[in-house]
């Protein structure tokens, strides 16, 4: 245990932690209103069951860090096909929550296997082409994956979860584009792919049909959200307002106005505004600063590690966040369509607080896996 402290990237340990220091905080400052007045609880029950899951993730990530990345790779198989599983069943036998099929309720908690599937398919990608890094210039070890990813992509976009496939499709391209394979093979997939992506919304578009549900193409429509402030652009336009009151300073911790209802659960995809509003563009500045610095130490971390499967691990897991990370304040900016994307380590959610720091985990434990093996070669 001493040679895993001594060598887990200090850096990044300390942002991570005041990162969610801060998220616990605004979680509360922008649950407490709408936990008391909409749903009739203590003031204290969003906050309290954030810090429950942040609580369970740090008890998971001290066992964690104590297992190989070639150990993660063992269990993501197994995982993968039960996560896989769990989607499926979802569209049987789930119960819609926000007009999507995306979470097991279990009374005290809800579980969403989207958001695990994510971070158990970057291992199982890193795994696969760590094992087969012989074979990359076979299409079958190359393309097997894909094929897999795209089965579990469907399933999730048939939920319907637009966000949580869009993100999901991001971190297994990236992936994809980072693994040393064959060029030749790599370049003709990704050909493949645009050209039947192109095919299929010609013939969608000719058809005059769409994949799309109706909720999710009345996102589409999401400029000027301030002119349909009492349909489809109620939640951005609200937003703008809560950036606009917070101006450089902010107004205070706690003094929101825009969580009184305004903004409906303010404490999920839309916490930045309240953020901005109580703390000002300065300390909203400084969070994204923090983002970047944190997101830089993932990837020198994949940079130096020793094995293709230790970099391809950090890169998935850069790819992770900073995805989530743009897609959230791309929405909350009005710059594309909101899709419901958690922000990391501030928007409340059990399942996705206990994936940041699973994902962080097995950073630091490349990291820890860096130190060892550079101590190694120094005796």
């Amino acid at each position: 245990m001493r040679k895993i402290i001594k060598y887990i990237d200090k850096p990044l340990l300390m942002i991570s932690i005041l990162l969610f220091i801060i998220g616990l905080i605004m979680v509360f400052s922008a649950s407490n209103v709408t936990a008391y007045m909409s749903h009739a609880v203590s003031p204290y029950n969003y906050f309290m069951k954030q810090a429950i899951f942040l609580l369970l993730g740090l008890i998971f990530s001290i066992i964690m860090i104590n297992f190989t990345t070639r150990a993660y790779g063992v269990f993501s198989w197994g995982l993968l096909i039960i996560t896989t599983i769990s989607l499926a069943l979802l569209l049987v036998i789930g119960q819609a929550k926000n007009k999507a099929l995306s979470w097991y309720d279990l009374g005290f908690v809800s579980i969403q296997p989207s958001e695990f599937i994510k971070v158990i398919t970057i291992v199982w990608l890193a795994t696969f082409y760590e094992k087969n890094k012989k074979n990359l210039n076979r299409y079958t070890k190359c393309l097997f994956p894909l094929l897999i990813c795209g089965i579990i992509a469907a399933l999730i976009f048939l939920q319907p979860d637009l966000g949580t496939t869009i993100i999901y499709c991001v971190i297994v391209g990236a992936i994809f584009l980072a693994v040393p394979m064959n060029k030749e093979i790599k370049r003709k997939t990704i050909f493949g792919l645009l050209g039947l992506i192109f095919f299929a919304g010609f013939i969608i578009v000719g058809s005059g049909k769409t994949l799309l549900f109706e909720r999710q193409l009345q996102r589409f429509d999401f400029t000027r959200p301030c002119d349909k402030l009492l349909t489809t652009g109620n939640q951005v336009c609200n937003g703008y307002i809560a950036i606009n009151n917070g101006g450089l300073t902010g107004v205070g911790l706690g003094n929101s106005t825009q969580k009184y209802l305004y903004l409906p659960e303010p404490y999920t995809d839309f916490i930045f505004a309240i953020i901005v509003e109580e703390l000002g563009v300065i300390f909203g500045v400084a969070i994204i600063l923090l983002y970047m610095v944190l997101l830089w130490r993932i990837l020198m971390i994949g940079k130096r590690s020793n094995t293709n499967r230790g970099a391809i691990l950090c890169y998935g897991v850069a790819i992770y966040i900073f995805v989530h990370i743009a897609i959230n304040l791309m929405g909350l900016f009005g710059m594309m369509p909101m899709t419901g994307v958690p922000l990391p380590f501030m928007s409340y959610g059990g399942s996705f607080t206990v994936c940041i720091i699973a994902a962080l985990t097995i950073v630091q434990r490349v990291s820890v896996e860096n130190g060892l093996k550079k101590e190694g070669k120094k005796q």
